[in-house]
């Protein structure tokens, strides 16, 4: 454009000179767009760097150290005091990484899952109780059994009517007189 413009100051005819340039004359002609002046300006009410400090000595403060930004703004009107919107509190803590959980919370340690290991047979047996669908619909039986996890044995295995404790206690005595007591017995869904 800065040639048809200069071709144009130089007395060539408007069209000739878009021809020349080989611009459409409508485009040639057309009124250039006002340049952008883009003003940055600071707004009024911009917190200074000494403001953002304290906005921060504040909430870092031992007694809003475990409370957010809400609360904080709450506790302060009340006293009279102001420092800045809620929001702005959030952009000072924001601006300084700070917004995450504020509350000093507990660490705990990460514990080890009990895990039961069997070297051998018979020294850790596992054992459950399965409902089994009985012969009418909504009948169920339950069926005791119990598993040497090192072999993967069925070493008992009883079905009954219903649950009981007496049952069970019935079927590990049978199984332990025939396989010997284990070092551990585990019921599935307990803690070893």
């Amino acid at each position: 454009m800065a040639i048809y413009r200069e071709l144009s100051s130089h007395g060539v005819p408007t069209r000739a000179a878009a021809v020349l340039v080989g611009v459409p004359w409508a485009t040639a002609t057309r009124r250039p767009p006002a340049p952008v002046r883009v003003e940055t300006r600071v707004p009024v009410n911009k917190l200074s760097p000494g403001e953002r400090a304290e906005i921060l000595r504040v909430v870092n403060s031992a007694r809003f150290v475990d409370l957010p930004p809400i609360q904080i703004y709450a506790h302060l009107l009340d006293e009279g005091v102001y420092l800045g919107s809620i929001s702005t509190i959030y952009r000072v803590l924001t601006a300084n990484a700070q917004v995450k959980e504020r509350r000093r919370l507990a660490r705990h340690p990460a514990r080890a899952i009990p895990e039961l290991v069997a070297t051998g047979p018979g020294q850790v047996y596992s054992w459950d109780i399965t409902k089994l669908a009985g012969p009418v619909k909504g009948t169920y039986f339950d069926a005791y059994v119990m598993i040497d996890i090192y072999s993967r044995y069925i070493v008992g295995a009883h079905v009954h009517a219903g649950e009981s404790a007496v049952l069970a206690t019935e079927m590990m005595r049978e199984i332990f007189t025939i396989h010997g007591i284990p070092h551990v017995v585990h019921a599935d869904g307990a803690r070893p």
